[in-house]
């Protein structure tokens, strides 16, 4: 498990380190709320799936708009694209359960692991504030309860989709403060 300390000292943060912050933590959170959007979107083959799954690839994105500003154009791409793959495949283990495709599954799975392992590589490189061990141990806890929140979704556990966005939604928030004090600390935010 990655250390689950709090990042956030009770003291004084600038105006631009509480930017950067509420900045990491808004899309940290659009890629949670997107995501459970387009699980239900999949699932129940609603008519806004398109318009939710646009939405949904622009966080990469936002992210590597910000991501440009501190570690250029390239990284910022690589980042960009990493996410990205890992939506698609997060898209795609859903379509292939819902169809009962195991074998599919499994596959998907087998994808998306090793693109957060890929994730967590890239920055615990890019950042020498980001372990990339920390980084693979978060990425995993979110996509197990992502798994999750597809399952309960596509077994009609509705209490149980609340109660693991619920989770989803605190461990992104981790995520953030991880990432946005990564940045402070590396880049000197004043």
């Amino acid at each position: 498990m990655y250390n689950n300390r709090i990042y956030f000292r009770p003291n004084v943060y600038t105006a631009a380190q509480v930017d950067l912050m509420n900045q990491m933590r808004m899309l940290w959170e659009q890629h949670s709320v997107w995501t459970r959007a387009a699980i239900v979107s999949l699932v129940f083959e609603l008519p806004n799936t398109d318009a939710v799954l646009n939405r949904l690839l622009r966080n990469p994105v936002d992210f590597e708009n910000v991501f440009r500003l501190y570690y250029g154009d390239r990284i910022a791409a690589q980042f960009k694209d990493l996410l990205t793959e890992h939506l698609v495949v997060a898209a795609d283990i859903v379509n292939a359960a819902k169809a009962g495709n195991n074998q599919a599954v499994e596959e998907a799975e087998r994808i998306w692991y090793a693109n957060a392992d890929a994730i967590a590589a890239l920055l615990g490189r890019i950042n020498p504030y980001w372990s990339q061990q920390e980084w693979r141990a978060m990425l995993r806890e979110h996509l197990a309860l992502v798994n999750a929140e597809a399952v309960s979704t596509l077994t009609g556990d509705y209490e149980a989709t609340v109660t693991v966005y619920d989770q989803i939604e605190m461990q992104a928030l981790r995520m953030a403060d991880v990432m946005s004090m990564g940045i402070i600390r590396q880049f000197g935010v004043k």
